[in-house]
């Protein structure tokens, strides 16, 4: 067995194989330059750090099931002029996550709603947040045939677990009791713990679009802000209605 061979097992031993996709590369950089032992040391470790968190990175986006790779990078913001660029790109850095706040995004279909709500679960992974995206109709979908072999309860722990939830195409149509029910028990156990990105194609009843971008409501009784980007209007507004009360019996739009 060669020195080379042997290395190569030795690291493989300590979980540390990915050395080797850099190794060669690195001993070719350094030659003939001034470069110390430490500094060697240092660049295959950073490497092999890059190489974990791509590699987590890429365990995140999957877990995401996101429908395609959208960025808000790759987002063009001159095709809806209406739509406020510095707004979306302020919720790129996922403070709303941290804070446990809720968004909704909505306005006529085409304008670009579920590209942004998918750019912000995409940089939230990049930024170490667990995210799950669904159509809201496969959500409800799901959750039913859990109520047919009796696995309700295991799940809907699916919709509970990520720190974002983004549920896109949100009252297409007018739920049924058992829809109703099951989003209830979402956002219910959802709030103030963990946060939720909604698209529609339409506004929650009762906004008033007059409501200036500094305003604040809240969702249910606790601290935490429900933000209403239209993209339609272009603009940021949080409606004073949405101070709705969740209860088991009327669930709305209107209550995110």
């Amino acid at each position: 067995m060669n020195l080379q061979h042997q290395l190569q097992e030795q690291l493989k031993v300590l979980r540390l194989g990915g050395f080797l996709q850099s190794l060669e590369l690195r001993l070719q950089q350094v030659q003939g330059s001034s470069l110390g032992y430490i500094e060697f040391l240092q660049l295959l470790v950073q490497d092999e750090i890059e190489r974990r968190e791509a590699k987590k990175l890429n365990l995140r986006l999957s877990r995401a099931s996101f429908e395609e790779e959208k960025t808000l990078e790759g987002f063009d913001f001159s095709f809806n002029p209406k739509l406020n660029a510095k707004l979306v790109r302020d919720l790129g850095n996922c403070s709303f996550i941290e804070k446990k706040e809720h968004i909704l995004l909505y306005g006529s279909a085409g304008v670009g709603k579920s590209h942004v709500a998918q750019a912000l679960g995409h940089q939230a992974c990049r930024l170490g947040y667990e995210v799950l995206f669904t159509k809201a109709v496969k959500l409800f979908r799901f959750l039913l045939a859990g109520r047919a072999d009796h696995s309700w309860d295991k799940r809907i722990k699916k919709y509970l677990v990520p720190d974002l939830l983004i549920i896109d195409d949100f009252a297409l149509s007018v739920l049924t009791p058992t829809q109703a029910e099951d989003f209830y028990e979402i956002v219910a156990e959802r709030h103030l713990k963990s946060s939720i990105i909604i698209t529609s194609n339409q506004p929650p009843p009762g906004l008033d679009p007059s409501v200036s971008r500094s305003s604040h409501g809240q969702l249910g009784s606790g601290p935490t802000g429900a933000s209403c980007t239209s993209f339609d209007h272009g603009r940021r507004i949080v409606s004073k209605e949405t101070k709705s009360k969740i209860d088991s019996k009327t669930i709305t739009p209107s209550i995110i």
